[in-house]
């Protein structure tokens, strides 16, 4: 053996602990690089699907009502919409009719709760597939024109408690000052309490989170305002 060969053997030895080392600090690159990658994944995965067993969710999926939906909540949705739409239609007769001022607050109170909650319930329907209107009640006429509160007042079987019916409302539109203002709280107090038997049904059957906790403010507020409107009346 050459001592050109001898002092050759040292080199490359002491060449492959650096190559090692290089190898070792690219392989930790590429894993570092993969494990960021699969974690941001797993965010994001996360993000797009916190909500109840893959219904879409009210911010990823622009659900406004996500989770299960039985058929009380749409039905309850479906009925409570032209119900609220009604109730506006009495509240907006107040003015340049009511006299009292305690009737022209409630009924200004009733226009700004209700008609968000018509819009609410509307994005609902939408998004649940269903139609606005749940196709088998006849409209706003009752035929009977009973104010009763109960289920199927009107004798229309519809379920839409507290309905008043074309008669009703154009007894009202025709009244002014006091006569307006004991029959707007005779009306709506009817009018509330179906609302409220409806609510109750929803907070009993009803599958839907989102639609029970709007239950749960119907029988709260109209139930807070069907006692100021009975204080009212026993005053006028």
């Amino acid at each position: 053996m050459t001592a050109h060969q001898r002092t050759d053997r040292p080199a490359r030895r002491t060449a492959r602990p650096g190559a090692r080392r290089l190898a070792l600090t690219a392989l930790a690159a590429s894993a570092a690089l993969l494990l960021a990658a699969c974690g941001g994944a797993t965010e994001a995965d996360r993000k797009g699907s916190a909500d109840h067993g893959g219904t879409p969710s009210a911010t990823a999926g622009g659900n406004p009502a996500p989770g299960p939906v039985g058929d009380t909540d749409v039905r309850f949705a479906q009925m409570m919409v032209p119900h609220h739409q009604q109730a506006l239609e009495m509240a907006r007769l107040a003015d340049g009719r009511a006299a009292d001022p305690e009737v022209k607050k409630l009924a200004a109170a009733i226009k700004q709760a209700q008609d968000p909650e018509i819009q609410r319930m509307r994005a609902w329907l939408k998004a649940w597939g269903k139609p606005e209107s749940a196709g088998a009640m006849p409209g706003m006429d009752h035929g009977s024109g009973s104010m009763d509160h109960g289920s199927g007042a009107g004798g229309h079987g519809s379920g839409m408690s507290g309905m008043m019916s074309d008669e009703d409302m154009k007894a009202l539109k025709a009244t002014k000052g006091r006569a307006f203002d004991r029959a707007f709280a005779t009306m709506m107090i009817a009018h509330h309490k179906g609302a409220i038997d409806m609510a109750k049904d929803e907070q009993r059957r009803g599958r839907n989170a989102t639609a029970k906790k709007l239950a749960d403010d119907v029988v709260r507020g109209q139930a807070a305002e069907v006692a100021e409107l009975t204080a009212l009346l026993d005053r006028l």
